[in-house]
């Protein structure tokens, strides 16, 4: 936990001072100027006592306008009671509260796997592919080389993807610091995630590969988490790390993100995890045995989408690898990694447009093996979770396009419902973090399903249409403020 209280020196330069400095803006990234009074604690004090305000008041208002809302939903009825729209709605909404009860079950249900004892852990060679990361990647490797895993176990390799800034400079101070725990690789042009991390794999000689982004942080015990599934069970291909945000105190998107992430790891990947069908291993930590993704090294770099090389996507594309081989894919809930998140809306923007793009293309690829023999254990769950996915990309995004005609004809029924709808779904990700991390912290959810009605539920209808552009959309040349020679490790580490 001591961890993901910890930033980089450039992000503590886009956080609030006490002293009234420059602010970094949640929505626009640009620098505004506060006043002395007005601190971070303010603010997200501030914000906690708005979402407390709003939980009270929403029962109030309903209570105060129900005859009026009643009356407006005795209108709508009679004025679609024959609309086909209405009853594929009904349907729709019925299958999404089966599968959240499905996927309670299966949450309440999982279990991670014990840590493995020093002579049990295998070989594992830690990929870190990096691009115009600068400093921070420096600070990643120092968090993989404090693990506990056995050093003469352990191989570091990190691959500079033909960096624009001065990525090789801090390599090369990890490399004084480290000794030969590190291996440094170079790529003369920028060739992309995939082609980096594949050439790190050729130069690994342990039984467990792992990949970790350059901008982020594990803890001390998370290698050996990660990696003991694999002892425990011969049929594990791979393994997905437990995500969190590294860059909290950077803005209120991060703090927003970090609720969402526990959602979306410790809540969908656990469920996944009991089917031994985890669709994505997070590019931020994910582990893999060598035996079986040497085989399918060379088609993964290679892939092609609509006649393009597919250059988004590779964790995913790796996954649907394995699993298409008869393997499993778990989480491990204890495997935590702390990642730096976008701290502005076009950012934001841009890596979840990337994630939901990679996310049309393999579920079609899923698609083509999930109904087949694929596995000789049982495969039920993992076809449900597949037609889950269809539903919600079909159905869900058809259902996006018809409310905006509710919308014009009835907005005050319209937003009353979907208003209430919003904060009413918030309240699992937010009781799941409470119950996680016992923190205030969970009233960030409230907010955040608000933000992704209004500002982000647009991305995965545009994806829909657009899987085949495959621009990476946020690797770019970052602004250095630290210098090398002063370079410090996190306090606390």
């Amino acid at each position: 936990m001591e961890l993901k209280k910890m930033i980089s020196k450039s992000n503590d330069l886009l956080a609030s001072k006490e002293n009234g400095s420059a602010v970094s803006s949640p929505v626009s990234g640009l620098s505004l100027r506060w006043p002395a009074w007005l601190t971070k604690e303010t603010i997200d004090r501030s914000v906690k006592g708005l979402v407390i305000a709003l939980l009270i008041g929403l029962p109030l208002t309903y209570g105060y306008f129900w005859g009026d809302y009643l009356e407006m939903l005795e209108i709508f009825v009679y004025h679609r009671e024959s609309s086909v729209t209405v009853g594929i709605a009904q349907i729709a909404l019925w299958v999404s509260l089966g599968a959240l009860v499905w996927r309670v079950y299966l949450f309440y249900t999982y279990r991670p796997v014990a840590p493995c004892a020093d002579e049990e852990l295998p070989v594992c060679s830690v990929i870190v592919p990096a691009y115009n990361e600068g400093a921070q990647v420096l600070y990643t490797l120092r968090s993989v080389a404090a693990s506990d895993y056995p050093a003469d176990k352990l191989q570091i390799i990190t691959v500079d993807d033909g960096s624009k800034d001065d990525t090789w400079l801090w390599m090369k101070q990890a490399e004084r610091e480290l000794g030969d725990r590190v291996q440094l690789v170079r790529l003369e042009k920028n060739s992309g995630k995939r082609r980096a991390l594949y050439e790190g794999f050729q130069r690994s000689r342990g039984e467990v590969l792992v990949t970790i982004d350059s901008d982020s942080e594990v803890d001390a015990s998370t290698l050996r988490h990660l990696v003991s599934p694999f002892v425990n069970d011969p049929l594990v291909g791979g393994v997905a790390g437990n995500v969190r945000v590294l860059n909290t105190s950077a803005g209120i998107i991060p703090k927003m993100l970090d609720v969402s992430f526990t959602f979306s790891f410790d809540f969908i990947r656990a469920s996944q995890s009991r089917l031994n069908t985890v669709i994505t291993t997070p590019g931020a930590l994910a582990g893999y045995r060598r035996s079986v993704i040497a085989p399918v090294l060379d088609e993964w770099l290679c892939q092609t989408f609509f006649g393009q090389p597919a250059n988004i996507g590779e964790d995913r594309a790796l996954t649907n690898l394995i699993l298409k081989n008869g393997y499993h894919v778990l989480f491990s809930k204890n495997a935590v990694v702390y990642t730096q998140v976008p701290t502005a809306y076009v950012g934001l923007c841009k890596m979840f447009l990337r994630w939901a793009r990679s996310n049309v293309r393999e579920t079609l690829v899923m698609a083509g093996f999930i109904f087949t023999q694929f596995r000789k254990t049982p495969a039920l769950g993992a076809r449900i979770n597949l037609l889950l996915l269809l539903h919600r990309m079909t159905l869900c995004e058809m259902l996006k396009v018809w409310s905006m005609t509710i919308l014009f004809a009835f907005p005050t029924l319209f937003l009353f419902n979907v208003f209430t709808g919003a904060v009413l779904f918030s309240m699992i990700p937010a009781l799941l973090y409470l119950s996680r991390y016992k923190d205030s912290n969970f009233l960030w959810a409230i907010p955040y399903s608000l933000f992704y009605l209004v500002g982000l539920s647009w991305i995965s209808l545009y994806a829909l249409f657009t899987p085949h552009r495959t621009s990476w959309l946020t690797r770019g040349l970052q602004t250095q403020t630290d210098h090398l020679l002063t370079a410090a490790p996190h306090q606390g580490k």
